[in-house]
């Protein structure tokens, strides 16, 4: 037997061991409908442009930077897709919104948790008050959204049918994590423990809901070059912060890792 080596991303690749896409398994009337929350820039608005590609009917979140959201919604393949606006740091901001995409799409089947933020709040410099509304702000938007979230899409998905074949089952759920997570943030502590926190629900989660059918994924992405880490990799300590990754400085390293973040959910479960 003749064994043939494949380029990892090259076509063949892809049809080997990523059989399945969103393109595949997406027919009228049972369009695939993913709620992207975050997408008006960044990470959030490469996935909510990927997903659409991949046939996806996309509910673009965002909190209040009405004119990005629309550029990403006008970056989409393909119509249907729709603007959601809600402040995620409110923790009861999330069934409103989870509530307003399923009544405009009729279900969700795919949630995405990319809403973050990243406040400094360095300790030996920071007020007791800031200190405190730090923390209250990053846990609710980086932890307790997706908290709240997860809750409604898990109990909607094992509740319902798979409409999309045995291959695709009854839903997935992808929590966006970060490295600060594993590594420690000194000037932002907040964020490091909510994306340690997120990666511990998102296994509880993965853990109960996989006899429904109901799949879960952590993510965590290394630096990429959006708004909210731009200071850290132009800035002094930018070599330092590129240096922490496998490839750096290499051409392989320089491509954006937000290409790669989502074949995960192509592949079928069995």
């Amino acid at each position: 037997m003749v064994t043939r080596c494949l380029r990892r991303g090259s076509r063949a690749y892809r049809a080997r061991h990523f059989p399945f896409t969103l393109g595949q398994m997406t027919s009228e009337p049972q369009i695939l409908t993913a709620l992207v929350t975050g997408a008006s820039r960044g990470i959030g608005r490469a996935v909510a442009c990927s997903l659409a590609r991949r046939g996806a009917r996309v509910a673009i979140h965002y909190q209040a930077n009405a004119g990005a959201a629309r550029e990403t919604l006008a970056a989409l393949t393909g119509t249907g897709h729709a603007l959601f606006a809600a402040d995620l740091a409110d923790p009861a901001a999330a069934a409103p919104l989870w509530n307003a995409v399923v009544a405009k799409f009729g279900r969700i089947d795919v949630l995405v948790n990319n809403a973050a933020i990243y406040e400094m709040h360095p300790p030996l410099t920071t007020g007791y008050p800031a200190w405190q509304a730090a923390w209250n702000r990053t846990i609710a938007t980086n932890l307790l959204a997706p908290a709240n979230l997860s809750l409604l899409a898990a109990q909607a998905m094992a509740a319902g049918t798979e409409p999309h074949g045995a291959e695709w089952r009854r839903g997935r759920i992808v929590n966006i994590s970060s490295r600060g997570a594993f590594r420690g943030e000194p000037d932002a502590h907040a964020y490091g423990a909510s994306k340690a926190a997120l990666n511990s629900m998102s296994q509880s989660l993965a853990k109960a809901l996989a006899p429904q059918r109901v799949y879960v994924f952590g993510l965590a992405p290394g630096w990429v070059s959006i708004d909210m880490a731009t200071a850290h990799i132009t800035g002094a300590g930018g070599a330092e912060v590129l240096a922490q990754h496998r490839w750096a400085g290499s051409r392989r390293r320089r491509r954006s890792p937000r290409r790669r973040l989502f074949v995960l959910w192509t592949r079928p479960r069995s």
